[in-house]
């Protein structure tokens, strides 16, 4: 009897071993374009978020300190060393990190890019946060509507110049100029993600355009420096800073009427929903055309032809409601 109880107890204490050693049997990396960026903090929020709503998962959020490709690819690598289940991967530059994602997806890694996309060779399907279409009609919209009389220069403050996303929406914006014969497009400059070059370049803006109305700033980075920006040369009422922010780090700047509005999804749904879908295509999901993945409390995404997936649409902040969004994210 008591040989009997020592094997019960031992196949206890061997179950409940095997139960914490897979407990998190997943390993699902978020790589981000750089450390320290309000926006990806916030979209790591809700990859944590999903881990705990999956339970065997666990998210490695990593990213380089600068905003490069080549220090993407070395994060890559060693994710690559450390064979992780999927990288999902918001990306410095659409064709470069090619090579090395293909390399991961070859050890049997599934590779997703979310936010800002990699090239179709290199992953198996983009999670677009909102209608690329409707977020650069947006950011045109939101210029055009506080120009005054309707019309006035406006330029364009993009994250790197080789950046998917931001070169996306630009040639959106672009497209839908004819509906907004107001807004005359008079350049376009590269902060880098940094907000110390974002400020300069926002200076030398100002100094060269005399006349500018309105900043386009389609990253969080750049919108924050752009507004300070204007703020501190004394421009505030007369060149409006809009785009795409987090209200947390904008709030201040529409009291203070540098930015009468902008826009964003939430970031928070964006690094959840991406995990999700990486845990999908880790369960056996395929990623093709028409298929439909996995969001969890976002629901579906349904991919395209390029297998590329839209999550929400952007939602404007302005004085009436960035205060009660600012205390969320």
């Amino acid at each position: 009897m008591k040989i009997w109880k020592a094997l019960l107890m031992a196949a206890a204490v061997s179950t409940a071993l095997a139960g914490t050693a897979n407990a998190a049997d997943k390993k699902i990396a978020l790589v981000v374009k750089a450390l320290g960026i309000g926006f990806f903090e916030a979209a790591n929020k809700g990859a944590q978020e999903a881990a705990k709503e999956l339970g065997d998962v666990e998210v490695i959020y990593t990213g380089p300190t600068t905003t490069t490709a080549e220090a993407q690819i070395e994060v890559i690598n060693s994710l690559i060393a450390q064979k992780v289940d999927a990288i999902a991967v918001s990306a410095n530059d659409t064709d470069a990190l090619v090579p090395a994602l293909k390399k991961a997806m070859d050890r049997g890694i599934k590779v997703i890019s979310w936010d800002s996309g990699v090239a179709p060779e290199g992953r198996l399907m983009h999670l677009n946060p909102s209608s690329n279409a409707l977020i650069g009609n947006m950011c045109v919209k939101m210029a055009a509507d506080n120009l005054p009389e309707g019309k006035g220069d406006v330029a364009i403050l993009s994250a790197s110049a080789t950046a998917t996303n931001q070169n996306t929406w630009i040639e959106e914006m672009k497209k839908v100029l004819p509906n907004y014969a107001g807004v005359n497009i008079v350049t376009t400059v590269y902060g880098d993600d940094l907000a110390d070059k974002s400020y300069r370049e926002t200076q030398g803006l100002i100094q060269s355009y005399p006349n500018l109305k309105a900043i386009i700033a389609p990253t969080s980075v750049g919108i924050v420096a752009a507004a300070q920006a204007v703020e501190d040369a004394g421009k505030t009422g007369q060149i409006n800073v809009t785009g795409l922010g987090l209200p947390s780090e904008m709030a201040g700047h529409v009291k203070a009427g540098s930015s009468k509005s902008f826009a964003i999804w939430n970031p928070i749904d964006l690094g959840y929903s991406a995990t999700m879908i990486a845990n999908d295509l880790i369960g056996g999901a395929e990623a093709k055309p028409g298929a439909e993945l996995n969001m969890g409390r976002m629901g579906k995404v349904k991919l395209d032809d390029k297998n590329e997936g839209a999550m929400a649409d952007p939602f404007v902040y302005d004085a009436s409601n960035v205060e009660e969004f600012a205390k969320i994210f």
